[in-house]
């Protein structure tokens, strides 16, 4: 196993930090003409996601992209987006292409199911992650900050003056968080470190959305992944089905940890007694670990750049923490502005930033027809900058989520983990996790940017930055 290289590190540069009282309009990608053909339209999709669609639709209720062979439609009318996702989400199921991309790594996960099996699967997996077994893992969460915090003091005592890439530490964090709350290993254990590798290599030739999510291929035509794409999600879910048989004869044996891996093992279907398999358990392990370890670093590696733009807003983090005992699960409910840091940053960077379901019968959306087959596509990357709802859409203020526009919002317009019976299973997990670990680096370091150094954000498995997020980490 090769470990992967880090983006390039930038020469030793003195940190800028804006002037007090300026806003902060953190970087946003640059959108594309309005009218390209589409074969250029589909060579920017393929480069990134994000800088592909043109600037209208951050004020558009509804926009139609139509071709040939299929027809796709991009809803950012908040009634819309509750029709999809709330009202009547079983007429409009994920769509079977969106698994184009991702079903190598996650198989027949509840991320990609639909229907009976998927009900059967939440059913199983919902009740792992209730209010009550948050206080029980809180602990494995508060011991993977802490290595945070240490390999971050480690790294500036060796090299006190350099940059770090902090995408790198976030993405490293988080899969401790992972490893420990799910099969009570920390990271450093030898096979949380390959798969850990090798989810960052996937996670970078890997878009949650390509070409095939919009572009219908018959069921018989081959997919086609990269040679390394297959190898990476062939050897992480060999890793994971070890790990999975390991905890199963551990639950036979009787001395199995009382984790997330042990209580989804071992939970029956309430309908039909039903334990989930070996191979049905590797598909709910690699979605895990994608939707707890990807967004959540994203997401944390945003919000300590948004927090560097902005040193007022780091300075309220760190007294916050240093008033209250983090190692206790009752600090958690009380980290508010860290809270509000974070909800920020995952209104800004989304870190999955489309969603893709399928009309399953003819629907009439702004009095447009919308066929059965059609793509309806959910953006929480244009949701949450839209100019005809939010107040400073591009702007990084944390405090208007205390304002009646924000609270408007967070209900209307605000879908980081979805939203509906479809709603992320981890949402509260990592509405922990994110504040809590931002929490503690904050009281332990300043974070300032760096000059010529500006992440340039991308969509590959999450929204991420094209070249890393680089900051200077100052010891408090």
């Amino acid at each position: 196993m090769t470990d992967l290289p880090h983006p390039k590190r930038p020469p030793d540069s003195v940190p800028v930090t804006p002037a007090e009282g300026t806003p902060v309009i953190p970087p946003k990608p640059a959108s594309r003409a309005a009218k390209v053909s589409l074969w250029r339209y589909l060579r920017l999709f393929r480069a990134d996601l994000l800088s592909a669609q043109p600037a209208k639709l951050y004020r558009a209720w509804m926009a139609e992209f139509r071709t040939p062979v299929f027809r796709s439609f991009l809803v950012n009318q908040p009634d819309l987006v509750r029709t999809v996702l709330k009202d009547r989400p079983e007429l409009f199921p994920k769509s079977n292409r969106i698994g184009e991309g991702l079903r190598p790594l996650l198989g027949n996960s509840v991320f990609l199911t639909n229907g009976e099996v998927w009900k059967r699967q939440r059913r199983i997996i919902d009740p792992a992650f209730e209010g009550g077994r948050l206080r029980q893992i809180y602990p494995a969460m508060y011991a993977a900050a802490e290595a945070a915090v240490a390999r971050l003091s480690t790294q500036l005592e060796q090299q006190p003056d350099r940059p770090i890439e902090i995408e790198a530490e976030t993405s490293h964090a988080a899969a401790d968080v992972i490893f420990r709350t799910l099969f009570s290993i920390p990271i450093d254990h030898e096979t949380a470190q390959e798969v850990f590798h090798r989810f960052r290599a996937y996670q970078q030739g890997q878009p949650i959305l390509n070409l095939a999510a919009f572009v219908p291929l018959p069921r018989w035509l081959p997919r086609f992944h990269r040679p390394a794409t297959r190898r990476n999600a062939a050897r992480i879910r060999g890793l994971i089905k070890g790990l999975t048989e390991q905890r199963m004869a551990a639950i036979d044996a009787g001395h199995a940890p009382d984790d997330l891996a042990t209580k989804v093992m071992t939970m029956q279907d309430p309908e039909t007694g039903e334990l989930f398999t070996t191979d049905e358990m590797v598909d709910q392990v690699a979605i895990f670990f994608l939707a707890g370890h990807e967004t959540s670093a994203s997401a944390l590696a945003w919000a300590l750049y948004l927090v560097a733009l902005a040193p007022d807003w780091q300075e309220k983090i760190a007294a916050e923490a240093a008033a209250l005992s983090l190692d206790q699960f009752a600090a958690a409910g009380r980290l508010r502005i860290s809270r509000d840091v974070f909800r920020e940053a995952l209104r800004l960077y989304p870190p999955v930033p489309m969603m893709v379901r399928e009309a399953s019968c003819p629907q009439q959306f702004r009095g447009r027809a919308v066929p059965k087959g059609a793509q309806v596509v959910l953006s929480p990357w244009h949701l949450h900058r839209h100019e005809r709802l939010w107040e400073n859409p591009d702007g990084f203020d944390p405090g208007r989520w205390q304002t009646e526009n924000g609270k408007t919002c967070q209900r209307e317009a605000y879908i980081p983990f979805s939203a509906g019976p479809r709603v992320c299973t981890g949402a509260g997990f990592a509405m922990i996790e994110g504040p809590l670990i931002l929490s503690m680096i904050l009281e332990r370091f300043r974070v300032e940017p760096v000059a010529d150094q500006q992440p340039i954000p991308v969509a590959h498995l999450t929204v991420r930055s094209k070249n890393g997020i680089w900051l200077q980490l100052i010891p408090r």
